[in-house]
């Protein structure tokens, strides 16, 4: 009888699979490497949620820094819509002239033309005061006189409008100290204002004149390996940020010459200040248009009747249909692609978080970040209504036909 040595004992790395499914196998992550302890589908959605909360953090981060140096964002933001908006004129002059004095010429020309709209709007309000205060009382009484014995299913007395004017007064009386510090908040808020368009212009200069030194200077401070993407980055978010800042503004000054015109023939008084509230709400998507058109519809009531308010609100609203399906398509193009509800959502979002200035400047920031993401992205080949599973299942059955083989 022979000796016959003990045969070695297997390595933990040879234990068969079988064997790592016994006393535990499966849920001991030190038996088989992996922990599968939580199901795939929970495990991928932690994943996502963890990324999605890093991401959320970020850009609260971002909205916070943002909200501390507003007044810094605000200049900022105001000097690259000056800068988009004469950089064509800067870029013709530059041709005939140095570029620095290229760049005084064209924002002296923006100055005069802004200063000329108001002059112009100041002018027409002193003119017409007279007049216009004689046809307000008299739009007033009309209203009041229908109110009181019109067609409406309910009636309204001089005496109950009489006693609402009572009630506004008093709550004005006893809320004056609070009143009193809005306008003095009020008037602070005008100090920052003029501030930041001061700051503005000064940027805007710096843009118009050495804003290709400064995009190069930017982008030596950078790796090398990461410098074309930020140069991708770069062209794709102007292009559009440009396009859309020119374009809204040709847009508004069409539609204030437009609204301009019919004010004018309908004969409604303060027709120039209510074309530069149309021009000024054009700058607003969505909310602008439709606010300017209801206070001149409101100033045609009071000043020449209904009909006139029915003729501005109708001429208004077909100004609005020129702007979404003539002019945007013309003159933006393909620079802003949003689809109406991205723009309602953003328009939304914008005016909750920073109100009116939020609402002006959600809808580029917004075009601005989904051209960089599209020119980023790799996509896909697109799908064939072959490959779609929705399609597959709408096609009836055809029958086969067998033929018999020669």
């Amino acid at each position: 009888m022979t000796d016959e040595a003990p045969a070695p004992r297997p390595r933990a790395s040879a234990v068969s699979t079988a064997g790592r499914r016994v006393a535990g196998g499966r849920r001991n992550p030190s038996v088989t490497g992996v922990d599968e302890t939580a199901p795939r589908w929970l495990r991928q959605a932690a994943g996502v949620s963890w990324r999605l909360l890093v991401l959320v953090a970020a850009i609260s981060l971002v909205f916070v820094a943002t909200a501390r140096v507003q007044l810094v964002f605000v200049a900022v933001f105001l000097a690259f819509v000056i800068a988009a908006v004469l950089r064509p004129l800067v870029e013709l002059m530059a041709k005939v002239m140095p570029r620095p004095l290229a760049t005084a010429l064209s924002l002296l020309v923006a100055v005069l033309f802004v200063a000329g709209m108001f002059t112009y709007v100041g002018y027409s309000i002193a003119n017409q005061w007279n007049d216009l205060s004689e046809q307000f009382e008299t739009g007033i009484r009309q209203i009041t006189d229908y109110l009181e014995s019109g067609s409406l299913p309910f009636v309204i007395t001089s005496e109950q409008i009489a006693q609402w004017l009572d009630m506004a007064l008093t709550w004005i009386q006893e809320h004056a100290g609070d009143l009193a510090g809005q306008a003095a908040a009020s008037a602070g808020s005008v100090v920052v204002a003029f501030t930041a368009i001061a700051l503005a212009v000064f940027c805007s200069i710096f843009f118009l004149a050495r804003g290709a030194q400064m995009w190069t200077w930017f982008l030596n401070q950078l790796p090398a390996r990461t410098r074309s993407t930020w140069v991708v980055v770069g062209e794709a978010g102007w292009y559009t940020f440009s396009g859309y800042t020119r374009g809204t503004v040709i847009i508004a000054i069409i539609d204030g010459l437009l609204a301009f015109v019919v004010l004018s023939v309908v004969g409604v008084p303060l027709a120039a200040p209510l074309s530069v509230l149309v021009f000024i709400g054009a700058f607003i998507p969505l909310i602008g248009a439709p606010a300017s058109m209801i206070i001149a519809m409101i100033v045609a009531l009071a000043a020449n009747g209904f009909w006139s308010a029915v003729i501005v609100g109708i001429a208004i609203a077909l100004i609005g249909q020129l702007e979404g399906h003539v002019l945007q398509p013309l003159i933006m193009g393909k620079q802003v692609s949003l689809h109406p509800v991205v723009v309602a959502l953003a328009v939304t979002t914008g005016t909750l978080v920073a109100g009116i200035l939020g609402a002006v400047i959600a809808v580029p920031l917004v075009s601005v970040a989904w051209t960089v993401f599209s020119r980023l992205r790799t996509l896909d080949p697109p799908m064939t209504d072959e490959e779609d599973p929705a399609v597959d299942d709408e096609q009836p059955d055809t029958p086969t036909t067998v033929t018999d083989a020669p």
